[in-house]
This record gives C-alpha cells, sequence and structure tokens, in this order.
C-alpha cells in the first residue's frame, strides 16, 4: 500500500509541477516581483525533477524489493518536494518571510534522499 501511494504521490506531483509551471508562465507573468517569480521556478523545476526521481525510486522498490535505504529515500523526496517547493510557492504568492527557514529543511530532505538511493544502490545484491 506504502508504494501504490508513493507512486501516485510521484505522478500528481508531476502534475502539479506542470500546472504550477503554466500558471507561473501565463497567470503570474508581470505580477511578482524577479526574485519571487524566480523562487517559484524553482520550486517547479525541483519538484518535477523530484517527483520523476520518486518514481524511479518507487520503480526500484518494485523491482529489487523494499529496503530500508530506498524506503528512506521515498520518504526524504515526499518530505523535500513538500517543504522546498511548497514553501517557495507560497514565499512567492503571498511574500510571507518566515516560509524562508523552511526552505532548506526541504533541500536537505532531498540531499538525504539521493544519500539513501545511493546506500539502496550499493546494497542491491542483484547488480
Amino acid at each position: 500500500m506504502m508504494l501504490k501511494l508513493a507512486f501516485a504521490f510521484a505522478a500528481v506531483s508531476g502534475m502539479i509541477s506542470v500546472i504550477l509551471g503554466a500558471f507561473a508562465a501565463h497567470g503570474l507573468r508581470g505580477t511578482l516581483e524577479e526574485r519571487l517569480a524566480h523562487a517559484f521556478e524553482t520550486g517547479v523545476t525541483y519538484q518535477m525533477t523530484h517527483s520523476l526521481a520518486l518514481l524511479a525510486v518507487c520503480a526500484m522498490i518494485e523491482i529489487w524489493g523494499r529496503h530500508w535505504a530506498l524506503v528512506g529515500a521515498v520518504w526524504s523526496f515526499v518530505l523535500g518536494i513538500l517543504l522546498f517547493s511548497g514553501s517557495l510557492y507560497l514565499l512567492a504568492v503571498t511574500g510571507m518571510k518566515w516560509l524562508g527557514p523552511v526552505t532548506p529543511l526541504g533541500g536537505l530532505a532531498f540531499i538525504v534522499g539521493w544519500a539513501l538511493v545511493t546506500i539502496g544502490i550499493w546494497q542491491n545484491t542483484t547488480l
């Protein structure tokens, strides 16, 4: 069940990143300061990249079986998408500066996720 939820989250997250990218390009153009528009676009880029990475990790689990590091990577990528991209979207649209410190926590989750993917690959005995 966890894997099905992670696959679904990745797919929905990818779809949302396309929607938000289009919204930024068409709906927000000219309404945000340049730095805030750039922050929003960065959120979209990282969300799409990590949605695809999440799909890949889910596929690895499906093929190789559950491994603690790969399961940890799934949750790290989910947390990273929510904290990193989510805080950038809210910061850009609302201007709430207190969200700024949340973004690095999402970035840290992404870094941890990639480290866990590395461990999961390295420890896979089928390669």
